[in-house]
């Protein structure tokens, strides 16, 4: 016989196959941020709240809170993730963790339980950077935390019309977002907790279901390097008279990834990616030396320090490469976004949690940024649970299992139970 719990996962599996149905777009999925795939999974998710019996408000940046009222109306637990996806991406990224916490309150709607405090599940808009060029849009305006300029100067890549304007068009307020109009107050949360699926092999690997996380890794990013030189015939020009940029940027990369295997032997945490490397197809051909290279360089660190070591590095190695080969490297626009340490109390929590439970998890660290990381750097406690996933993130072949879900659903309804 199934019991509130089982329903609460039941209604989240079928939220799942709906949002692969209505957000689809082979291959996988795009949920894009402020724009119809978004826009789709938040009517999905608020029609169920709304279904439900919960409260249910939109902030003016569009974030999506679902609450049961608790006995203590000051304080609240808040359980969330966000709905966008990159494009053609997985359906569990980011979604997992909201339909996870719609569980929970189905739950706790179907028991009749009033718990101590509100607990809250929220959708939040634009974590993904793939859209918009910068971080954690939806949970820093949700904090009034958000840089004003951003509204303005910002553009989403596709579409070129600035993030104001996408809003906007959402039917959202981005006046009052500009004014840091705050939504969440950091003192009235007891806690974030934030479930996602981890988005590499650690759990798989070690068949475990559960992850509870220690720190989400800070980066920074060049999303629009350039390597420039000099265009060349291929058979005429000598190795000494060139200025080649897929030769000084492949130098780059190589030496690099030989600091990076010797950072690691140190016991450094820290992941280094070029993600996109181009020569102008405009200019390129088979018969020329390349004058010309577009990259962009992704650095991700928990440790402060060691960030700024490799950014060092990168810049001293750019100029050396710069005197030997006759290039010169602009690294363009840089982003950042700081590492953030879990609260080691509701990590404590979660981990007896699933003792109490028996599912299998282990201790470890996010290497991709999560909006947990926004509020714990707020002051608010927080925590992430994650769930062993197959063929990585990013990618349409993402693959939860619907088990380790339940355990995940179990687990977070443990620790909401059992808060004061």
């Amino acid at each position: 016989m199934r019991n509130a719990l089982d329903d609460g996962i039941y209604l989240a599996e079928s939220l799942f196959r709906r949002l692969a149905e209505e957000t689809a777009d082979p291959p996988g999925v795009s949920r894009d941020a402020y724009g119809p795939g978004e826009r789709r999974a938040h009517e999905l998710v608020r029609d169920e709240a709304a279904g439900l019996g919960l409260e249910v408000t939109t902030d003016p940046a569009g974030n999506l809170f679902a609450t049961i009222p608790g006995r203590d109306r000051s304080r609240r637990v808040i359980m969330g993730s966000h709905l966008d996806s990159v494009p053609h991406g997985g359906n569990y990224d980011g979604a997992a963790g909201v339909l996870a916490g719609l569980a929970v309150l189905a739950a706790l709607r179907s028991a009749r339980a009033t718990p101590p405090l509100d607990v809250t599940v929220m959708g939040i808009r634009a974590e993904e950077s793939t859209w918009f060029p910068y971080s954690y849009i939806g949970s820093k305006a949700a904090l009034g935390i958000l840089d004003p300029d951003v509204l303005d100067q910002v553009r989403r890549n596709d579409t070129g019309r600035t993030l104001a304007d996408h809003m906007a068009g959402e039917g959202f307020d981005p006046v009052s977002v500009r004014r840091g109009e705050t939504w969440i107050v950091p003192s009235s949360v007891a806690a974030y907790l934030e479930m996602h699926i981890e988005q590499g092999p650690v759990l798989e690997r070690e068949q475990v279901s559960l992850g509870i996380v220690t720190g989400i890794r800070g980066s920074f990013r060049y999303r629009s390097g350039r390597c420039m030189g000099e265009y060349a015939h291929s058979g005429a020009t000598l190795r000494t008279d060139r200025k080649d940029t897929v030769a000084a940027t492949a130098q780059l990369i190589a030496a690099l990834n030989d600091d990076w295997e010797r950072w690691d032997e140190e016991g450094r945490d820290v992941a280094l990616t070029f993600g996109i490397l181009s020569t102008n197809p405009e200019a390129h051909a088979f018969s020329k030396v390349s004058g010309e290279v577009s990259f962009a360089l992704d650095v991700r660190s928990l440790d402060i320090p060691t960030l700024k070591l490799v950014e060092r590095r990168i810049k001293s190695l750019a100029t050396a490469i710069e005197v030997q080969r006759g290039v010169s490297f602009d690294l363009g626009l840089r982003t950042e976004s700081a590492p953030a340490t879990m609260d080691i109390g509701l990590r404590q929590r979660l981990e007896e949690s699933a003792r109490t439970l028996g599912v299998s998890h282990r201790v470890m660290a996010s290497g991709a940024g999560h909006d947990a990381a926004v509020f714990a750097g707020a002051g608010i406690p927080a925590v992430m649970l994650f769930v062993r996933n197959a063929h990585g993130s990013h990618n349409p072949e993402e693959s939860m299992d619907m088990t380790d879900f339940a355990a995940a659903v179990r687990t977070m309804h443990d620790f909401i139970v059992g808060f004061s």
